[in-house]
């Protein structure tokens, strides 16, 4: 089966010990519908993931986040037995005092980190979120979805951990 690449990003925005989340309800024919992820999206031509979220954030918050600010903490990469292949960039930052403007693409809530894990989260994104908290070190994960979007695999620096 070939497989299309994605490139994409992802941006967990902090604000003390909260989260800016995006609670994706708005976007039709969604992968993430009715999930609640950070913000971001795929690459355009000639973006560096750098670029790329910066000008998400600036898209999706209306925050105008310095690139020297923007801290690159992973590379997560995405299979699904859908066929979908995704490599993604992740990131964090720390968000202005400013609320964030509405995003077309869901609704955008201050969630703290510790309740984060409550939310309608994928498996796989909990496994990074942990992560992030757990390690200032940067990190590749590999997760591996069925056609019913459970995860299957999880690979965390080249290591099997599930």
């Amino acid at each position: 089966m070939a497989r299309r690449l994605g490139l994409t990003t992802l941006c967990y925005l902090e604000r003390g010990d909260e989260y800016l989340m995006l609670h994706r309800i708005s976007k039709k024919n969604d992968i993430n519908k009715d999930k609640w992820i950070g913000v971001g999206g795929h690459l355009e031509d000639d973006e560096s993931p750098e670029e790329c979220i910066k000008r998400e954030i600036l898209e999706e918050t209306g925050y105008d986040i310095p690139l020297e600010e923007l801290e690159f903490r992973a590379v997560v990469t995405f299979v699904s037995q859908k066929g979908d292949y995704e490599l993604m960039s992740l990131f964090t930052a720390k968000a202005p005092d400013s609320e964030p403007k509405e995003c077309d693409e869901g609704k955008l809530e201050w969630v703290a980190k510790d309740k984060v894990y409550d939310l309608n989260l994928w498996e796989g994104d909990k496994i990074f979120l942990r992560k992030l908290s757990e390690s200032r070190k940067f990190f590749s994960l590999k997760l591996v979805y069925d056609k019913e979007d459970k995860l299957i695999e999880a690979t965390l620096d080249g290591k099997k951990i599930r």
